[in-house]
């Protein structure tokens, strides 16, 4: 049984000198990118495989194109540093999606939210600060005097 949903994409990075084609795995445990890029269209520098787990997505937005012609998955992550590896601009990743995938990705989007916010609401509390743990009545003591010591 498969237990994901494969969309492909296209995307660029941001100065538009190299293009990028593949695979987006949306499942409940996050996104896995499979993609190749081509510098100037021409020299791939290979197929790449960056997985993106749940923890890590900040959100994920599907976003209709003119017309109903194409769309995007827009997707930023709570790490900078992880954006470094991905074909991004300005802090997001910019999918592009064909005619023919509009429904697939759309539905995608839709499980991948759902998954997200069932993910968020089964966290524990956040922990107090330990400051938060002492009460204040160490604020009253005073120092002894030579004397009392």
């Amino acid at each position: 049984m498969q237990n994901f949903s494969g969309v492909p994409f296209k995307a660029e990075t941001a100065h538009g000198f190299t293009s990028v084609n593949g695979i987006a795995k949306f499942s409940p445990a996050g996104i896995v990118l499979e993609f190749e890029s081509k510098v100037l269209g021409l020299v791939s520098t290979g197929v790449k495989e960056e997985r993106l787990p749940i923890d890590e997505l900040l959100d994920v937005k599907f976003k209709k194109g003119m017309m109903r012609r194409s769309a995007k998955i827009q997707i930023r992550l709570k790490s900078v540093t992880r954006m470094s590896a991905l074909p991004s601009d300005d802090g997001k990743l910019t999918l592009k999606i064909g005619l023919d995938d509009l429904e697939r990705a759309r539905d995608a989007v839709e499980r991948l939210q759902s998954d997200m916010a069932e993910h968020t609401a089964n966290l524990p509390p956040p922990s107090p600060p330990p400051r938060s743990l002492f009460d204040k009545s160490e604020d009253e003591t005073q120092e002894l005097n030579e004397e009392e010591r």
